[in-house]
C-alpha cells in the first residue's frame, strides 16, 4: 500500500477553491498558496515564521494541479 503525505490538495472545485486535507480531515477550501501555508500554520505542520516547502512531495500532495494553478471561478 503506498503512503500518501500528510497534506493533500484536492483539485479544483467549480468555484475555484481547492479542498484540503491534513491527515485525512477537511481543513478548508484554499483560494492560493497563502491559503494553504496557512492551513497547515493551523494544523501545527509549520511555526507561524517557519517558511513552508509547499513543493515538498514528501508532506503536500497536489491533486488535479500543481501549486501554481488556481483557476479563476466562472463569472
Amino acid at each position: 500500500m503506498t503512503e500518501h503525505p500528510p497534506v493533500i490538495v484536492h483539485p479544483p472545485t467549480p468555484s475555484g477553491g481547492r479542498r484540503v486535507t491534513v491527515r485525512g480531515q477537511i481543513v478548508g477550501l484554499a483560494h492560493g498558496r497563502g491559503d494553504v501555508a496557512e492551513f497547515l500554520r493551523r494544523a501545527g505542520i509549520a511555526g507561524p515564521a517557519e517558511e513552508i516547502e509547499l513543493d515538498n512531495p514528501r508532506l503536500v500532495e497536489w491533486r488535479g494541479g500543481n501549486l501554481d494553478e488556481w483557476p479563476m471561478p466562472p463569472a
